[in-house]
């Protein structure tokens, strides 16, 4: 499966993140580890949601779609 996941700051609750990976556990322990430059500073992280794709095309195509400025109103909206 590929995931889509969005993620919010336990420190900072207006932060949010949208990102894609094949392994959401260990993606997770990643980002609250500091693992990565986007979300280093804002952590700790919880996931908000995540939705499994069996096509990775599809996925991606979605996360693009949820960082673009219609989808971030749809999550916003939808998830937050």
């Amino acid at each position: 499966m590929f995931y889509v996941y969005i993620l919010k700051s336990l420190s900072f609750p207006e932060q949010t993140y949208v990102g894609y990976t094949v392994d959401l556990k260990k993606r997770l322990n990643e980002h609250n580890e500091g693992l990565s430059l986007h979300t280093s500073k804002y952590g700790p992280w919880e996931v908000v949601v995540y939705l499994g794709f069996k096509n990775e095309y599809k996925a991606i195509e979605f996360e693009k779609y949820l960082k673009s400025g219609s989808g971030t109103v749809f999550r916003n909206k939808k998830f937050l």
